[in-house]
């Protein structure tokens, strides 16, 4: 049965809310932001490998990174990576994973993750993914898995799904990122989880979900299936890519599927996807300051993040919910509460100081 198990993790994200360290040439996923030892990207292909077979792990990224995920990931081979050469959102690299899968084993039965998530507890998860493939193995769904929500937080979407015995839920609905008073609502209606961004299904379900909700782009990727595992391969996508649409597996299937499914999961998930969700993993000091790299003493501060190069020396006084960071010759100092705007940050760096420091 294992031979039937797939995994394609997205690895084409720039991580942008993570500058300085994430770059455009050196983005977060290739990072070890949680000094484990491994970046993260090793971490979520290690964790699939104790699952499903290293030749069935995929890796979708865009083509510049082709190398990076060849030197950190010396065990895939050329078959298994996906080079998009334009970004295009998730939806056709999934669709393109799908007909690559299809045409080797129309059997497949296939976990599409990010790269840059962090899991604490990978038994729960793994038992979690082994109940979704066998639920996939047997019926036409499409299954996501829902966090068990920790707190009203506006930076996830919510699924709301019908309660019911059932270990697998029927969704409802799914909804972006809420006001704070929607999310304390949703809260405590006690039948909403956050999307994590995590997706079951089999290989036949999800290209029948493609030909019906997107079926242009169906079409398009449809006229590669000579193409796919093959030497032409490359030449096709080079050709065909850029022509997709550019929408999100969530609008572009996810939330129009009538046969959409949730796992409610609690394996404790983390998107790191900002210096806040991040200072939230690591190991803190009595204040809650969270110190990486360098040598800290704090004076008079209180929950801040601190990420130096490795035996740099610093001293912080009188800060409060602080990010500050240093890489080469950058130096952020950034306000907690002000994480989102690292984002617009970047683009006046870029503008100011040159694409090199982006």
């Amino acid at each position: 049965m294992k031979s039937n198990y797939y995994a394609v993790i997205m690895a084409g994200g720039v991580g942008s809310r993570f500058w300085p360290i994430s770059t455009q040439q050196n983005p977060k996923q290739f990072h070890d932001m949680l000094e484990t030892g491994s970046t993260l990207i090793q971490q979520t292909f290690n964790r699939f490998e104790t699952l499903i077979p290293t030749s069935n792990i995929l890796v979708a990224t865009n083509s510049i990174y082709g190398d990076l995920v060849k030197k950190q990931l010396p065990k895939i081979t050329n078959k298994q990576l996906l080079l998009e050469p334009v970004m295009r959102n998730t939806a056709p690299c999934i669709l393109y994973s799908a007909f690559k899968i299809f045409i080797e084993n129309p059997d497949g039965i296939i976990i599409v993750a990010p790269s840059d998530h962090s899991i604490e507890n990978e038994k729960e998860f793994l038992k979690n993914v082994r109940t979704s493939f066998e639920y996939c193995s047997k019926n036409d769904a499409l299954v996501t898995m829902g966090i068990q929500p920790e707190n009203p937080n506006t930076g996830y979407g919510y699924i709301q799904f019908k309660k019911s015995e059932e270990t697998i839920k029927k969704v409802k609905n799914f909804t972006e990122k809420p006001n704070l008073e929607t999310a304390l609502q949703f809260i405590k209606s006690g039948d909403y989880l956050w999307n994590a961004g995590i997706f079951i299904w089999n290989v036949k379900s999800i290209l029948k979900a493609f030909e019906t909700h997107l079926p242009e782009m169906f079409a398009l990727f449809s006229k590669g299936q000579n193409s796919y595992n093959m030497t032409s391969e490359t030449d096709f996508i080079e050709a065909n890519y850029k022509n997709s649409q550019n929408i999100s597996i969530d609008f572009g299937i996810m939330e129009k599927a009538s046969n959409v499914f949730v796992l409610p999961v609690s394996f404790g998930w983390n998107d790191l996807g900002t210096w806040g969700s991040l200072h939230h993993k690591l190991t803190k000091d009595e204040n809650q300051n969270a110190t990486i790299g360098g040598k800290v003493i704090y004076r008079n501060a209180k929950n801040n993040i601190v990420r130096t190069q490795s035996g740099k020396h610093v001293v912080i006084q009188g800060l409060n919910d602080y990010i500050v960071v240093e890489k080469d010759d950058v130096i952020l100092i950034c306000p907690k509460n002000k994480e989102q705007e690292i984002k617009q940050i970047t683009a006046k760096v870029k503008t100011e100081f040159g694409e090199d420091f982006i």
